[in-house]
């Protein structure tokens, strides 16, 4: 068989007008490419966009572990789920920039800060805005992830110089409930809208390997990539499972699977941050390396996202050098 019959509608390559009318079919056909021909692809729509040799770096902070009363499936920090995760109080603020400088010196360019809520009090928001304000004065890039907001909590935020907000969709619409059932795939949505009419960047991805079929990563492209505005940041995490969550003790996802994900986020989403976020601590460096062609440029560092294991960064770095890659500046 021919690589034509494959072939989707080509992605623009000139620098055009960016898609917002993806079609489950033409997203399938991405994934059924020969893997070689896929990556291939994605690595010349990377190479319009962005420097290929360019790897953002940035740091995630947990402001406030444990105690969520959300039920999502892969999520140690589910009060309702025995992980060893402990409930604590959100940190203070002077902890949380204490943090934030030790990133900077480490090479981060972005400060990622999230918080076990299934939404933020506003009493919570006047800290997570002085955090925001004095992140910002540090001359790094804010983010947080609090979970839902309403848009006045939004324009606040967007006020104290927030420049990112992280509010994964997770999986596809059809696949969501059976990982999910505390809030809905709309409430996801509305949360996204609000971001983006206060002005804040959105940050908004999925994760792999949550026993999902290939139409539900299908879906879930499809549903990033149709959204009014792609997602400046676009994580796309594989499941790092956790004894006592519902998940742990699943089938992993096979590594060019993964690939194949990151590939198509890449083609379809050409000028946003492809973050090749969760699940590197398991990865082989000839996995991330894959990523890393088939248009991933950014990563998290450091020892820990939020409560599950990451690659510390004397490893990263060695990576970035071994594979002649340097920190986005």
């Amino acid at each position: 068989m021919s690589l034509a019959t494959f072939a989707p509608t080509a992605p623009d390559r000139s620098g055009g007008a960016l898609r917002h009318d993806w079609t489950r079919e033409e997203v399938r056909a991405l994934f059924a490419l020969p893997f070689t021909e896929l990556v291939f692809r994605a690595a010349e729509v990377h190479r319009v966009n962005f420097d290929p040799a360019e790897v953002q770096v940035s740091t995630l902070l947990s402001i406030k572990t444990g105690g969520c009363p959300e039920d999502c499936a892969y999520c140690p920090q589910a009060a309702q789920y025995d992980t060893g995760v402990k409930a604590e109080k959100l940190m203070a603020v002077e902890a949380v920039l204490a943090e934030a400088r030790a990133a900077k010196a480490g090479g981060a360019t972005r400060f990622c800060m999230g918080a076990a809520w299934r939404s933020p009090k506003d009493r919570d928001l006047d800290k997570v805005c002085a955090m925001v304000e004095g992140v910002k004065a540090l001359g790094l890039e804010t983010c947080v992830t609090l979970g839902m907001l309403e848009g006045a909590q939004a324009r606040r935020l967007k006020d104290a110089g927030l420049d990112y907000y992280n509010h994964n969709l997770d999986t596809s619409p059809e696949f969501y409930g059976e990982i999910v059932s505390t809030r809905t795939y709309q409430d996801r949505l509305d949360t996204l809208d609000a971001v983006r009419e206060a002005g804040i960047n959105v940050c908004c991805g999925g994760i792999v390997g949550l026993g999902e079929q290939l139409e539900d990563r299908v879906g879930m492209i499809v549903t990033l990539a149709n959204l009014p505005v792609h997602p400046e940041s676009v994580p796309i995490n594989m499941l790092v499972q956790v004894e006592g969550t519902p998940l742990s003790g699943k089938p992993k996802i096979d590594a060019f699977d993964f690939v194949r994900t990151i590939a198509a986020a890449r083609i379809t989403m050409p000028e946003s941050m492809v973050r090749l976020s969760a699940g590197r601590e398991e990865m082989s460096e000839e996995a991330q390396a894959l990523c890393f062609l088939a248009g991933a440029n950014s990563i998290f560092y450091g020892p820990k996202l939020l409560t599950t294991p990451n690659p510390g960064r004397d490893r990263d770095m060695a990576l970035l050098d071994k594979l002649g890659l340097r920190v986005m500046e």
